[in-house]
This record gives C-alpha cells, sequence and structure tokens, in this order.
C-alpha cells in the first residue's frame, strides 16, 4: 500500500526507453512512487489533470504539444504543480524558453540517478537547489520571452531551428537524426510550424521566413 508522504511523479516522454529506465529506477527508491506516464503532450496534459502529481517531468519535445506548450498550459490549470524540464540540450535559449513558460527548473537528461532524487526532493520540499544537472534562469526571463514569441509568429525556439533545417532543404528524417528527436516530433514541429506562419508547404514556409527575416 502506498503511504501518504510519497511524492507522486508523473513522466512525458517519447521515448520509450527513457520512460521505461526512469520508471524503473525510480520504484527503487523509496519515498518515489510514479503514478502515470505519457508519450506526447496532448496526453500529458490529460493524463496529468486526472492524477493531480506532486511533480512532472516533461520532455522538451514531444509530439502533438511540446515541452514548453505542456508547462503553459498545467501552469494555468494547476500552479502549484512542480514542473522540471528535460532536455538533451542546454542552450540558452531553450532555457529561457521553458522558464518563462512557467517551469520551476530545467533539467539535463544525462543527470545520474541520486542526483535526480536529490533534486526532485528539493523541488517538493521547496527547499534551494544546486546542481550541475540543473539549469534555471529565473522567472525574469518571461516578457523577453513573449515578445520574442510575438516578433516570431509565436514560433518556439525549437521550431525555429526546424525552420533553419527546412529552409537548407533537410528531409524530416534528417532533421530528427540532427536533432536528436523522433521522427514523429520533427512532424509535429512542422505542422505546428504551418499553422502559425498560415502556410500549406515547405516552399511558402522558407518563403515567408525570408520575406520577414525569421531566420536572421
Amino acid at each position: 500500500m502506498e503511504q501518504e508522504n510519497n511524492i507522486k511523479i508523473f513522466l512525458a516522454d517519447d521515448h520509450p526507453l527513457i520512460r521505461t529506465g526512469l520508471k524503473h529506477s525510480l520504484d527503487q527508491k523509496d519515498g518515489f512512487v510514479l503514478v502515470g506516464e505519457a508519450s506526447d503532450g496532448y496526453s500529458a496534459v490529460e493524463r496529468i489533470g486526472e492524477l493531480s502529481p506532486d511533480i512532472a517531468l516533461i520532455d522538451m519535445d514531444m509530439p502533438g504539444l511540446s515541452g514548453v506548450a505542456v508547462i503553459r498550459v498545467l501552469r494555468k490549470n494547476m500552479p502549484d504543480l512542480k514542473l522540471l524540464i528535460l532536455s538533451t540540450f542546454n542552450e540558452e535559449n531553450f532555457v529561457r524558453e521553458a522558464m518563462g513558460a512557467g517551469a520551476d527548473g530545467y533539467l539535463l537528461k544525462n543527470v545520474p540517478l541520486d542526483e535526480l532524487e536529490n533534486i526532485i526532493r528539493c523541488f517538493c520540499a521547496d527547499k534551494e537547489c544546486f546542481s550541475p544537472y540543473l539549469v534555471n534562469l529565473g522567472m525574469k526571463e518571461r516578457l523577453d520571452d513573449h515578445k520574442r514569441e510575438q516578433k516570431h509568429y509565436g514560433l518556439t525556439a525549437r521550431e525555429i531551428e526546424v525552420l533553419k533545417y527546412i529552409s537548407f532543404g533537410t528531409p524530416n528524417k534528417e532533421i530528427s537524426t540532427e536533432l536528436f528527436i523522433s521522427l514523429e516530433t520533427v512532424k509535429s514541429h512542422v505542422k505546428n510550424i504551418y499553422k502559425k506562419l498560415g502556410v500549406k508547404n515547405r516552399v511558402e514556409a522558407v518563403r515567408l521566413a525570408s520575406d520577414k527575416k525569421l531566420l536572421e
């Protein structure tokens, strides 16, 4: 029977191996219980709303809704939920975007299990947390991020990066390899790019990006 003081964790990541590995590892830790998981952004929002975990680990890149979009929705609906972004990349623009959306922290995926355990416990106890695998730029970046998105038609930092590859004529499969994300995630980004730019294909997207200087 689960103890009442167990930290309830939700994991959202589109890579099955990562979910399986983290689930197995966290299940071995006292005081933790993995209450649910999801492989895409829409499912993550729905399941988290149903399960009400104490903390959610959200992959930066997922099909459907990106990790940043998931954070924005959850932050509005569940303001007290602890939200940590999981990411392979340590680029400042991704960190700014995640923190501006309302993430409590930005965590690198190469974090050792013991370090992850400590980080989760710190955040759930509202304690200040220091770790070389945890990158925080603070909530003061929200306004700058909002202005940056408006200037770029609402495109996220990752969508801008995908758009750059599209402008080079790079196929989706190759973009997936270059960015270390799944093909489905790339397709989701491309779909979102078309929708935000109001275009129907790559040629129109590249033409608009060039006219509006979105990639400069």
